[in-house]
């Protein structure tokens, strides 16, 4: 029996108007304040959250497969391959088969997608990571854990996790490594 059977419907209330109201209101503003700058980002300068990170992905490693691209930006197989999709039309990427194994196809770059990753407008998490690097790193660490414990409680760890939140100049370098969901 879990821990949550054990609770009697007086301290399920008592929570929720406790703790359980704010921890949601605070979920849904974040979710909320990533939507609204993802689609100002979308609308203002023609590209999405998950294609910028794909393109500082590109420039920072250089030429890479579109699995080891998937890998590196912690997204799914068919999410990227949409997304290529959609950077090789703008002109900012260009596929090339290896010359020794024509099977592997390579992602890179074009000059106007280098300019792109370049210009582009600091995202959401860049303004996120440096009021998170400011604090002191115990806090750091305390938030870090009670994120990692909401995805554990909500059992969403199997999810791919969104590029909106990985902050741009420190994308990893072996996202499954360090990367919690």
């Amino acid at each position: 029996m879990t821990k949550q059977n054990n609770i009697t419907p007086e301290q399920r209330t008592a929570f929720f108007e406790t703790y359980g109201i704010r921890v949601l209101k605070s979920l849904r503003r974040i979710i909320r304040a990533v939507d609204i700058h993802s689609k100002k980002l979308s609308h203002e300068h023609k590209i999405t959250a998950p294609q910028m990170i794909c393109l500082y992905s590109l420039q920072k490693n250089g030429p890479m497969t579109q699995s080891a691209l998937a890998q590196d930006v912690d997204l799914g197989m068919s999410t990227v391959n949409g997304i290529i999709d959609r950077l090789h039309a703008k002109g900012w990427i260009q596929r090339e088969r290896d010359k020794v194994d024509r099977r592997k196809v390579f992602l890179e770059l074009t000059e106007s997608g280098t300019a792109q990753a370049n210009e582009a407008p600091a995202l959401l998490q860049d303004k996120l990571s440096e009021a998170l690097q400011a604090l002191p790193e115990l806090e750091q660490a305390a938030i870090a854990l009670s994120l990692e414990r909401i995805v554990e409680l909500m059992g969403v760890g199997h999810l791919e996790a969104s590029s909106n939140l990985i902050p741009t100049e420190q994308i990893p370098e072996n996202p499954s490594s360090s990367s919690p969901a």
